[in-house]
């Protein structure tokens, strides 16, 4: 008997009909005679709503406190979900994620999962239950609740299918699978019948918003299959796997974007071995994410350093860096805002020289400024103004034979 692991995302549950649908398909996985262990989300946006109230309350919430009330909102769905299959004549039971043993590191609203005892799920599942699991939440071994950052439920649930070695983790939500770029802004995004781990993982930190970065690490450290599929019809999804066993020639395998981008440029700092580590040393301990980094070093050996954050992060990042001025020594930082980040991505490109020039060429052709750039073996990424996000995305998207019906290269 195998073992199957579902997660059902906040949309897929988000009112009383639709956690129906979701338990009619937990109901035929256990009527194929697997065992079950599904994972859900909080319903629609009531985790939205916890976290205003509590803004509502305190401009600065204590992150503990934070945790507390956020994990509320998975129990209510864990629950609703339990009765629904009773009524379907399954017999289930709900577990809250520190009942189903996942343990994470002492860290509130973004806690990392270190262990799973997977004791109590397995008792149940031996009864022959149909275990409903929270996700997005934890405990400490000090028996602190923690939760793991928004997108953690697909975290849980890779997690829970490498602890109980599942035959597969099927990730249900309000897309078909996974397309070559956000079908809601490029209308010609198609589905992908199955896409590598390591373009996968890139797509989620490049801004890909279906499958949780986590999530796609777990799953390629433990070889679980993910399978992305839509909640809402039955159609077969895309699965993410060690090698993409479709469409291998094709060189650039999907598009990810994100807005609210702001370019950062300290000014004419020593040029001395230990100024960088100076400076991202101390954005790092303030939990300011950096992406896209250029230095430069001026005639007469000073050193400008430039880095992209999310615009979120401005006004800590420039308190940091007001606390560090007599430390770097630098003269001045600018910033610009209203920036995005555009990028390709596929593994096809390593054996393929040549790509990042065919982004350039498309970006001049389109007249769109390029700002900074950052590669690996598998991507390119453009920082480029806002304004042009969408005409890019398009574009590149055309050219490089992504969009639907469209005849893929030879």
């Amino acid at each position: 008997m195998a073992t199957l692991v579902q997660k059902f995302g906040g949309t897929s549950v988000g009112d009383a009909a639709k956690i129906k649908r979701a338990a009619e398909k937990v109901k035929r996985a256990k009527d194929e005679g697997h065992e079950v262990v599904t994972v859900v989300s909080a319903m629609g946006k009531s985790t939205d709503a916890l976290v205003d109230l509590a803004y509502q309350l305190s401009e600065e919430p204590d992150k503990r406190e934070l945790d507390m009330l956020m994990s509320t909102g998975e129990q209510v769905t864990i629950s609703l979900m339990v009765m629904a299959l009773k009524e379907m004549g399954i017999d289930a039971v709900s577990l809250t994620g520190w009942q189903a043993g996942i343990r994470t590191e002492d860290v509130h609203q973004n806690a990392r999962i270190t262990d799973i005892k997977t004791e109590n799920l397995e008792r149940h599942l031996k009864e022959g239950k149909v275990v409903i699991v929270a996700g997005f939440q934890g405990m400490t071994p000090e028996g602190e609740i923690t939760t793991l950052g928004r997108g953690g439920s697909d975290t849980t649930a890779v997690a829970l299918a490498a602890a109980l070695k599942a035959e597969s983790c099927s990730i249900f939500t309000d897309v078909t699978g996974v397309y070559t770029s956000d079908p809601r802004v490029v209308k010609k995004a198609r589905q992908l019948q199955s896409i590598s781990y390591d373009e996968m993982l890139e797509l989620a930190n490049l801004g890909a918003g279906v499958l949780h970065p986590r999530a796609v690490e777990f799953a390629k450290n433990y070889s679980i299959p993910l399978i992305v599929r839509s909640s809402m019809i039955d159609q077969e999804g895309t699965v993410v796997e060690e090698e993409a066993s479709m469409e291998q020639n094709l060189v650039v395998r999907g598009l990810a974007f994100e807005s609210a981008v702001t370019k950062v440029t300290v000014e004419r700092m020593p040029n001395r071995v230990d100024t960088l580590s100076s400076l991202f040393t101390s954005l790092a301990e303030s939990g300011i994410n950096v992406d896209v980094i250029i230095q430069q070093v001026t005639e007469d050996q000073k050193v400008n350093v430039s880095f992209s954050i999310h615009t979120q992060a401005l006004k800590e990042t420039l308190e940091v860096l007001e606390t560090i001025q007599s430390k770097l020594q630098y003269q001045k930082v600018r910033h610009v805002d209203q920036l995005s980040k555009v990028s390709i991505v596929g593994s096809g490109m390593i054996s393929n020289p040549g790509v990042a020039a065919d982004m350039f060429r498309v970006l001049a052709k389109e007249e769109v400024p390029v700002e900074m750039v950052s590669t690996s073996e598998i991507k390119v990424s453009t920082v480029i103004e806002e304004k042009y996000m969408v005409k890019a995305v398009e574009s590149l998207h055309t050219f490089f034979e992504l969009d639907e019906r469209v005849e893929v290269r030879a």
